[in-house]
């Protein structure tokens, strides 16, 4: 045994004395390798944004207002192109306001906003439609606006 490892350590033939099964592995690693290296440096391309809403005025009494609603990314940059879309939650309003942001994220939507029967405070609701452009995504819930009577 001894006397083989001495021979091994002497040998200068490099790859060429290694069993051909090892040097096989040898090359489908390094080409796997390869690629995974090439997917994980192409994947910021992937990288999408959360949408997120910020309602102005955020609290309102029942009845008729004007809500600018600034669509954001996740480092609270504008986007433009989002489909904002204010409904019922648990206060009312007639039907569905919609609009879309503008270039500086902002949309505006005219909402006729009350409580329900027996109910000082509730809460409309707001959706988010990215734009199209699939570099944003709204998984996370969006910002309520809270309708308070008198």
């Amino acid at each position: 045994m001894l006397e083989e490892l001495r021979r091994f350590a002497a040998d200068d033939r490099a790859i060429e004395g290694l069993p051909i099964r090892l040097v096989i592995a040898l090359v489908v690693g390094v080409a796997t390798m390869s690629v995974m290296l090439n997917m994980l440096s192409g994947a910021q391309g992937l990288v999408v944004s959360e949408l997120d809403v910020r309602p102005s005025p955020d609290v309102v009494e029942p009845g008729d207002h004007e809500l600018e609603l600034t669509v954001v990314d996740d480092d609270g940059d504008p986007v433009e192109g989002a489909t904002v879309i204010v409904k019922d939650g648990s206060a009312e309003v007639d039907g569905v306001a919609t609009a879309t942001s503008g270039g500086d994220g902002v949309a505006t939507v005219t909402v006729d906003a009350r409580t329900r029967a027996n109910q000082e405070t509730g809460t409309l609701s707001i959706d988010l439609k990215p734009p199209s452009d699939g570099r944003f995504v709204d998984r996370r819930a969006n910002t309520d606006i809270l309708v308070v009577s008198g």
